[in-house]
């Protein structure tokens, strides 16, 4: 199983940037929690962070064929980019989007995140350990999938027997 982590604008500021809204943890400190839960559950992990909108589209497009699931925090392009949007609904791989701080109660123009349409889940509003609710959620969607496609081969191979 292969998660890949992908982190856009400004998250590289965390622990710097307004730390009454995102809270002092590093973006590399959340990265290692995360990948001590990897660890523990034989997951392999892979993260990616960019500034720029095009460089997460393309990542995003690599994951097909390489990744069972991905965790996402699109930070403002979550509110703005139908690009990332349209990317994530491409390559049909279960998304969860997560924000660090509850984007509902903020500013109105982040109240609506164009992304989320088309994750399987928004996780927002509970600081770094967002990033541990979505990867215990994403090992449920994923080991979901997986049984159903076994299931599957399973009754496949019973008609044609």
């Amino acid at each position: 199983m292969k998660i890949v982590v992908i982190q856009g604008p400004n998250l590289n500021m965390l622990g710097v940037r307004e730390q009454h809204i995102y809270g002092p943890m590093k973006l590399e400190e959340i990265h290692a929690q995360m990948k001590n839960f990897a660890e523990q559950n034989e997951i392999e992990i892979e993260f990616f962070q960019s500034n720029l909108e095009g460089e997460i589209v393309d990542r995003i497009q690599e994951c097909l064929g390489d990744a069972h699931g991905i965790i996402i925090n699109p930070a403002a392009y979550s509110h703005t980019s139908i690009a990332i949007r349209d990317a994530i609904a491409a390559v049909e791989i279960p998304t969860i989007e997560v924000h660090l701080s509850n984007i509902h109660a903020r500013e109105d123009f982040r109240k609506k995140s164009l992304t989320a349409e088309v994750c399987a889940g928004v996780i927002a509003g509970v600081g770094p350990f967002g990033y541990h609710l979505a990867m215990i959620g994403m090992t449920q969607i994923i080991s979901e999938i997986q049984a159903m496609q076994e299931a599957q081969a399973q009754a496949e191979q019973g008609q044609n027997a």
